[in-house]
């Protein structure tokens, strides 16, 4: 049995994404924040759950072989059918700053792998995530 709910398993996958530059930023706090509010597979999840999730993935992350930690839960609790869910969302947090960078694309093949994603399943979830936070030329995310 898993120590953590599938649900905070998939918040997992969206903090160690946002966490994969080195920052949780305002804005991937706010697209976690939008996900657990208005996805039917946060239904009954609350806010103050999400919140207690998200400090207890932070203080994980902190500790020596956190991020191993973190992937084994996440692993461990999510149901085979809700891997390309969490992989989907770890995407999305992603693309909310408008681009990947090297060390949020490694997080991510890492968790594909993890996860058991295939290739391109993955790919076309990695084109929807930035094809939904496509961007207005010159317009900078705040965050």
């Amino acid at each position: 049995m898993s120590t953590i709910t599938p649900q905070n398993a998939l918040i997992y996958a969206m903090v160690i994404a946002a966490v994969a530059d080195g920052k949780l930023k305002d804005t991937e706090v706010a697209a976690i924040d939008a996900a657990v509010r208005h996805l039917p597979i946060f239904r009954g999840y609350g806010l103050d759950a999400m919140q207690v999730a998200v400090g207890d993935c932070v203080a994980l992350l902190d500790q020596e072989d956190g991020i191993d930690a973190a992937l084994g839960l996440v692993k461990e609790a999510l149901p085979a059918d809700w891997c390309e869910t969490a992989y989907a969302l770890a995407c999305d947090i992603i693309a909310v700053d408008g681009h990947g960078r090297q060390e949020e694309l490694r997080w991510l093949e890492m968790l594909r792998h993890e996860l058991r994603v295939e290739r391109l399943h993955a790919a076309a979830i990695e084109r929807g995530a930035g094809v939904r936070y496509k961007r207005l030329p010159g317009d900078v995310p705040k965050g």
